[in-house]
């Protein structure tokens, strides 16, 4: 079985309950989660042996974080500890037509400030077949790119698939460098890119364009230009997400191979109670699918758009959904009935 490397920041995360707003809350719930970790969760989830790369601070609250990975089978040979403290980020939960909002508190984290050179890539990568990395861990910091771009390398010379969510964070690039001076170095070692198509050409220093994912003869043109920048590329997905409110989401999804543009059907998600991680999820469906025996493109996003419509129904970051309730979904049922 295939053996699947993330690479990233496990943050501890702070929210309100019941939609509070922040100037309301007297108590915060306090989970865990990130971009990388929450993949990672679903891959474990799916069976999967899943490994985790991260720093982690060498007190009370790291160790905690370490049993959370533990918790969901996630490996963790390869943590690092050294730094003063976990990233945090704290969550007010939107509903109906006020939207969510975020705030970090992860500036000098135990992983941004990561020393190049502390990670031995050939030993993390000598059995993986699969690496998967976002656009948050280069955001983190300028050493945080680096080894990043480091794993690329290897995990590149050694023919690990290599899988990215762009994932762009604009209150995280704040340490002098702009996404278009730090990214395209690190995506032209991509097989797989998971990321709408104006943020892929801001990341890569292109102009802004307007797409149309509905129109089948115009998105090949736009997805070439990647694939040009990008000369390991093999696979390129878009989540399609229409925001009716907070509460209500529209979730559907594009796939081009370089050949073939794929699509899936749009599904309504009402109501929504955690948005979080949906992008994940739709990611870690994604790899799965591509990974799936005798697959197909086509079935491979259907069960990136269902895993993500399925994660808003779940609290907390990670996916927590079975394959057997993908696959109910996928089938259209629907109905969300007791099991009995």
């Amino acid at each position: 079985m295939s053996k699947i490397v993330t690479f990233g920041e496990i943050m501890l995360r702070l929210s309100t309950e019941r939609h509070l707003r922040f100037s309301q809350a007297k108590t915060f719930s306090a989970t865990y989660g990130g971009g990388e970790f929450n993949v990672a969760v679903s891959m474990a989830n799916y069976g999967f042996p899943v490994e985790f790369v991260t720093r982690l601070p060498n007190n009370e609250i790291g160790g905690c974080a370490l049993k959370e990975m533990r918790k969901f089978n996630i490996g963790s040979n390869h943590v690092l500890y050294g730094g003063d403290r976990l990233g945090i980020y704290y969550l007010e939960t939107g509903a109906g037509t006020r939207g969510s909002n975020v705030i970090y508190d992860r500036a000098n984290s135990a992983m941004a400030t990561i020393k190049n050179g502390e990670i031995d890539w050939e030993e993390v990568l000598k059995d993986a077949t699969w690496f998967h990395w976002s656009g948050i861990t280069p955001a983190i910091s300028e050493t945080a790119a680096k080894e990043c771009l480091e794993a690329l390398k290897v995990a590149h010379k050694l023919g690990v698939t290599i899988s990215s969510d762009l994932n762009y964070r604009s209150k995280l690039w704040q340490y002098g460098k702009e996404p278009k001076q730090v990214m395209p170095e690190l995506l032209k070692y991509s097989n797989i890119i998971l990321g709408d198509i104006d943020t892929a050409f801001f990341m890569l220093g292109k102009d802004k364009v307007n797409p149309n994912y509905q129109d089948e003869k115009s998105l090949p043109v736009l997805y070439d230009q990647l694939f040009k920048i990008c000369p390991n590329l093999q696979t390129v997905a878009t989540t399609l997400r229409y925001s009716v409110s907070a509460s209500h989401q529209r979730i559907g999804g594009v796939l081009y191979d370089g050949k073939t543009i794929y699509n899936a059907d749009i599904k309504e998600v009402t109501p929504v109670v955690d948005r979080v991680g949906s992008g994940d999820a739709f990611m870690g469906g994604l790899i799965y699918g591509l990974l799936e025996e005798n697959s197909t493109k086509q079935r491979a996003l259907n069960i990136a758009v269902a895993a993500c419509c399925l994660k808003h129904t779940i609290s907390g970051d990670y996916n927590l959904i079975t394959l057997g309730e993908i696959e109910k979904l996928l089938t259209g049922n629907a109905d969300g009935k007791v099991s009995r």
